[in-house]
């Protein structure tokens, strides 16, 4: 897990947390844990998702980028109906950015955790001995 339900509790609130997860017949006035836990789940499965092209999983530490993504990712998912104009244009911020991770465009500052670049990419010259030169080559030329 990138974030966890008490990080989303500090950011947006146990109200909002209640209002976007209380969804039984009967409200409880509480935050839905299952709910929470879920949504957090499906939203590390889209981080691995983009962060596996250039980094090797799981990451022995959480950057704060990556949490702070996880976070706006998460909301958006608890979100029945359309979300509020920030959250949804954090969300698209969010998705943006794992994008550029992935391209590589912006970089994570962990150490060590980028995977090795394959070989036997790009061209390979192999200069060998030229049999025909212009000395060897004198009366045909």
């Amino acid at each position: 897990m990138y974030a966890t339900l008490q990080q989303l509790t500090d950011r947006y609130g146990a109200r909002m947390l209640v209002a976007l997860t209380d969804r039984g017949e009967m409200s409880t006035g509480e935050i839905d844990v299952p709910t929470v836990d879920r949504a957090l789940a499906d939203t590390a499965a889209t981080i691995d998702g983009y962060l596996m092209v250039r980094y090797r999983l799981p990451l022995a530490e959480v950057p704060a980028l990556v949490t702070d993504l996880a976070l706006a990712i998460a909301i958006w998912k608890l979100h029945t109906s359309a979300a509020d104009p920030k959250i949804e244009a954090d969300y698209k911020e969010a998705i943006r950015q794992l994008r550029d991770l992935s391209s590589g465009a912006m970089r994570l500052d962990v150490a060590g955790v980028e995977p090795e670049a394959p070989g036997g990419s790009g061209v390979r010259l192999i200069d060998r001995e030229r049999p025909f030169t212009p000395e060897n080559m004198k009366g045909f030329i």
